[in-house]
């Protein structure tokens, strides 16, 4: 019995925090949620988007950085930045970062 504890134990410490995300109101069992990074007063007429992923936080991949984003938007001058966090944790979780400007 003291095995099945323990071991209940430490999975739960394993899984707990992984494939977790930026969110404004936290990471529940199934998150969808978006929210800014930075604003500027400028207009934006391009956007790029770029993304990372995470398995059971054990295989983490992707560039989700502002830069990986003004790359894909050929974007030099950034408006506006924001992140869309969803996945089903601790299980899949996936951060995308989208950028408008010139």
């Amino acid at each position: 019995m003291l095995k099945k504890i323990a071991l209940t134990a430490g999975l739960v410490t394993l899984l707990s925090g992984c494939a977790t995300g930026l969110s404004p109101v936290g990471v529940g069992l199934i998150t969808d949620v978006k929210g800014p990074i930075t604003a500027t007063t400028a207009q934006g007429s391009k956007t790029g988007t770029s993304c990372a992923t995470t398995i059971i936080g054990l295989i983490n991949k992707g560039d989700a950085s502002i830069e990986a984003a003004k790359a894909n938007g050929n974007i030099s001058t950034v408006a506006s930045a924001d992140y869309h966090t969803k996945g089903f944790y601790p299980f899949f979780g996936e951060t995308c970062v989208s950028v408008s400007g010139s």
